[in-house]
């Protein structure tokens, strides 16, 4: 039987990286998203489900839909950096945190009870170095900084299950996030690094597959920091 994984925000990006790497692997790939327009990938072990991932309420009959999965990427995530800490909207606020940390939580919390009938799965967060230093876009830091808490806790809650469960917290990466940023703030990150670039999707889909499929068990509850010397400690 092919295993199963479901990729939050799988249609662009890092997390459509995510997929085709998966599918090259023979996995059966349910892709989560809100916009598909532009998504081109095709294959007989693909399934496309449009949906707002912001809206929490009704993600246990989204997971009722696609049923058992193995492996859970909670990918989806975005920015709002046009916002300042003292003038962000109420909804903008609320919108935010239900994508980048509600969301990939009570996910956690839905898919893992099959997962531990199964004995077996594997859950990646996809967090941000925003949530480890001080972060211009507040609510996104403090969302990231959320999920990678919350990988802690299910890692422990879960791990006697047969469940490993762990993170990446990338710096920015060349994707449509970045097209919002300012061309200043880019120049100022990139003298951080040592390569002087942002990463590539590709590169940070590596580490997330890696630690959904050949990750030893023992490696659980972490968060892999992919940000090319610009916050090592």
């Amino acid at each position: 039987m092919l295993k199963r994984a479901l990729v939050t925000g799988g249609n662009k990006g890092i997390g459509l990286e995510v997929t085709k790497d998966f599918l090259e692997r023979g996995f059966e790939v349910i892709v989560v998203g809100r916009d598909f327009s532009n998504f081109n990938l095709k294959d007989e072990n693909l399934t496309a489900i449009e949906y707002d991932l912001s809206n929490v309420e009704e993600l246990p009959m989204l997971v009722e839909q696609i049923g058992h999965i193995d492996i859970l990427i909670n990918n989806a995530g975005y920015m709002q950096p046009k916002y300042s800490y003292d003038n962000y909207p109420k909804e903008a606020k609320e919108h935010i945190l239900n994508v980048d940390l509600h969301t990939p939580v009570e996910l956690m919390t839905l898919v893992s009870k099959g997962m531990k009938e199964k004995g077996y799965g594997r859950i990646v967060n996809t967090a941000s170095i925003a949530g480890q230093i001080g972060h211009p876009d507040i609510w996104y830091g403090i969302a990231k900084a959320g999920l990678m808490n919350a990988t802690k806790i299910y890692a422990k809650l879960l791990g006697a299950h047969g469940i490993v469960v762990n993170c990446v917290a990338p710096s920015p990466v060349e994707t449509d996030m970045q097209k919002d940023n300012s061309p200043e703030r880019k120049a100022e990150f990139k003298k951080t690094v040592v390569s002087g670039r942002f990463a590539e999707a590709s590169e940070i889909s590596k580490a997330i597959v890696w630690l959904a499929t050949d990750c030893p068990e023992y490696i659980s509850g972490t968060t892999m920091d992919i940000n090319n010397c610009s916050y090592m400690r």
